[in-house]
């Protein structure tokens, strides 16, 4: 199998027409080339402005959903995700999928609107004309349609304030009077999700409990900024996670990853739409599932946790009012975690659209503060998720018990996005 590396944290490229059944493209134009899928994701990833994690996956999600629909308007091998427009015969789908990835990306992003442009025209450049023109009117039609599904889904506004009194297991800023940061995602339309609390985790173990110090001790032991149980590699891998996420975000590690598999695997046009649609879906849904159940818990983080040990009424757990985390803990609630839930939705979801989860590739984590590049190859999508849950017990800032709640709730968000959308049609 051909495998290529990919920096996960630098890229390397630089209302709708409603249509009567009989309408639909039928193949009409053709499979297509599925390095569009790739390009424009490529291009999100090199233009994302500095906006919340939220807001990037929103945007990914909404630029997948656009180009898969676009393509399906022609090729019609599954039923859609969002909409489907009508499609002359002869439509391209290369010039529907890069017309709609181009004309959401320019709303979202409208300061890079000159190099989706160039991009755009790049693009058409190699179609003949006539078959772009309809490719065009397709992809237009989409994106308009997906634009204004989310024109109002609640990401945008003033953001609510989350204030827990001082008592024992509450959330409290770990920067002193810093506020609560994502307290708009629970009040965001998901993509897939009827609701952000259909697979809500239950409660966390009581801070009283035995469960509960057996995972407090580990964090406090493996999690230190001293530790002297955790091991060379974990500290590594711990920071590199972390330098992900401060550089960039998860998101484009495992659109890196879908992309190097669905190359190696040469997909179709449609199966790579399919694939990165439904991936950034399950990433987005997945994180609010687990941003909204920090909320409805609002559980002590380990910094605040062990230095309050004191107060928790539990003889298995000792104050030590020093310690620190290896990484910076982030600005709300422990439970449940975020990376975890993010990447048991993305095993999950690359694992339906690819049949299996057993699909080898190599990521090279880009290194951060003078460290160097890791490349690291991983034998399937679940050992690269659960390395990064682990990861964060390993810095510091989640028990296992927040790992392990999501990676069980999380997988269900992306069966639930996979059994309602973008089913294989008869003739597939």
């Amino acid at each position: 199998m051909r495998k290529q590396q990919y920096p996960v944290l630098a890229a390397v490229v630089t209302a709708a027409l409603l249509a009567a059944p009989c309408a639909y493209g039928n193949g009409w134009g053709g499979h297509g080339d599925p390095e569009v899928v790739v390009e424009w994701n490529q291009v999100l990833q090199d233009t994302m402005p500095a906006i919340s994690p939220f807001l990037q996956v929103r945007s990914y999600s909404m630029l997948h959903i656009a180009m898969f629909d676009a393509v399906n308007s022609i090729d019609d091998d599954y039923t859609k995700y969002r909409v489907r427009v009508r499609a002359s015969r002869g439509a391209s789908a290369d010039a529907a999928a890069a017309q709609a990835a181009h004309d959401v990306l320019s709303f979202l992003i409208p300061a890079q609107a000159a190099g989706y442009d160039a991009l755009l025209a790049r693009r058409l450049a190699t179609i003949p004309p006539g078959r772009a023109a309809q490719g065009v009117a397709v992809g237009k039609a989409v994106a308009q349609a997906i634009l204004a599904w989310r024109a109002n889904d609640g990401s945008a506004g003033p953001a609510p304030a989350f204030v827990l009194p001082l008592l024992p297991g509450l959330w409290q800023p770990t920067t002193p009077g810093a506020p609560a940061g994502g307290t708009l995602v629970p009040t965001t339309l998901p993509f897939a999700l009827l609701t952000p609390t259909q697979f809500l985790p239950p409660r966390f173990p009581e801070i009283s409990s035995e469960a509960y110090a057996i995972d407090f001790n580990e964090v406090k032991d493996v999690g230190s900024a001293s530790s002297t149980v955790r091991t060379a590699a974990q500290t590594q891998q711990a920071r590199l996670t972390a330098g992900v996420i401060t550089r960039t975000t998860v998101f484009a590690a495992w659109s890196n990853v879908a992309r190097d598999v669905s190359r190696d695997r040469g997909l179709s046009l449609s199966e790579t739409a399919r694939a990165f649609a439904l991936l950034s879906v399950s990433m987005h849904d997945g994180a609010q599932t687990s941003q909204t159940s920090k909320f409805i818990y609002g559980l002590w983080r380990p910094l605040t946790a062990i230095r309050r040990a004191d107060e928790d009424l539990n003889a298995a757990t000792a104050p030590d009012t020093a310690w620190s985390p290896l990484i910076t803990t982030p600005p709300y609630p422990s439970y449940s975690g975020n990376i975890a839930c993010i990447t048991a939705g993305a095993a999950e979801a690359l694992g339906l659209a690819f049949g299996t989860n057993d699909a080898p590739f190599t990521v090279l984590w880009v290194g951060n503060t003078g460290n160097p590049d890791v490349p690291k190859a991983y034998t399937g999508f679940w050992e690269l998720a659960t390395e990064l849950a682990d990861s964060r017990i390993w810095g510091g800032i989640h028990y296992r018990f927040d790992n392990d709640a999501s990676q069980d709730a999380c997988p269900k968000v992306a069966r639930f996005a996979h059994s309602r959308h973008m089913r294989p049609r008869w003739h597939h």
